[in-house]
């Protein structure tokens, strides 16, 4: 009986995959790294209840159950760009803010995007709500990993993510840029995707940390203490190449 009392009572069964739709998605992100509705739509279709484990480890973790019961937009925080000014610089904050700045990208377009064709995203839920953080932290989580926003580097994340969640639709787009990666033999591109996802295994779970702590935190001192090691492979590959990781299907 404790235990049922614990664990929320909300979608406890496994939804159906839909692999063809997102299959179809697929083939559109990997022609269009920057079709990020498409990344959205192959989560709602293969990533199933990784969300609802998620927020179940969240509440073991030591500082997870304060986290949950605040339940805190991090978003809100992301768009206060007073509050983004004021992290020290060397921070995690700090190459966050030069990061959506230098990209003109920001945590309210990725919102609009994910709520496109969604009528869950924004429920008051806490299922709900740890998928929201998951989305609110992508673009942390190329700062702590290192990884671009060009096509390996977002290729290399998404293995990292998997790694990080467990969700089938991380998996898929790994795969995927892998397998496209594979005829482009200048670079080893399929070996920087693979090292992307063993980093993200050997990492602390980053969905567990306290984000607003964690922004303050120097950049290579929160490295150190999430075990994230360098992406050496990817490093070695030439900024110029790294967007010719998926060429184009013939």
């Amino acid at each position: 009986m404790t235990e049922v009392a614990e664990r929320p009572a909300f979608r406890t069964t496994s939804p159906k995959l839909d692999w063809g739709h997102a299959l179809k998605s697929l083939r559109r992100l990997l022609n269009d790294k920057e079709d990020t509705t498409a990344v959205f739509e192959i989560m709602r279709a293969l990533n199933g209840t990784s969300t609802a484990k998620g927020y179940l480890r969240l509440l073991e973790t030591q500082q997870g159950g304060r986290i949950a019961f605040e339940r805190q937009e991090f978003a809100n925080l992301l768009m206060d760009d007073a509050w983004l000014d004021s992290l020290p610089e060397g921070s995690v904050g700090a190459a966050y803010r030069h990061f959506i700045r230098s990209e003109q990208i920001s945590a309210d377009g990725l919102i609009e995007i994910s709520r496109q064709n969604s009528a869950h995203v924004d429920e008051q839920h806490p299922y709900a709500w740890m998928g929201r953080r998951t989305r609110d932290v992508h673009d942390i989580w190329h700062i702590l990993s290192g990884y671009h926003r060009d096509g390996l580097g977002e290729a290399c994340l998404v293995a990292f993510s998997f790694a990080q969640t467990g969700g089938l639709g991380w998996a898929l787009i790994a795969v995927g840029a892998a397998s496209r990666a594979r005829k482009a033999r200048t670079h080893p591109y399929v070996k920087a995707i693979w090292q992307g996802y063993r980093r993200g295994k050997a990492a602390k779970w980053l969905l567990g940390e306290d984000y607003e702590r964690l922004m303050s935190e120097p950049l290579e001192s929160a490295r150190r203490r999430l075990n994230i090691t360098p992406a050496t492979v990817y490093d070695a590959i030439p900024a110029e190449a790294r967007d010719q990781s998926l060429p184009k299907a013939a």
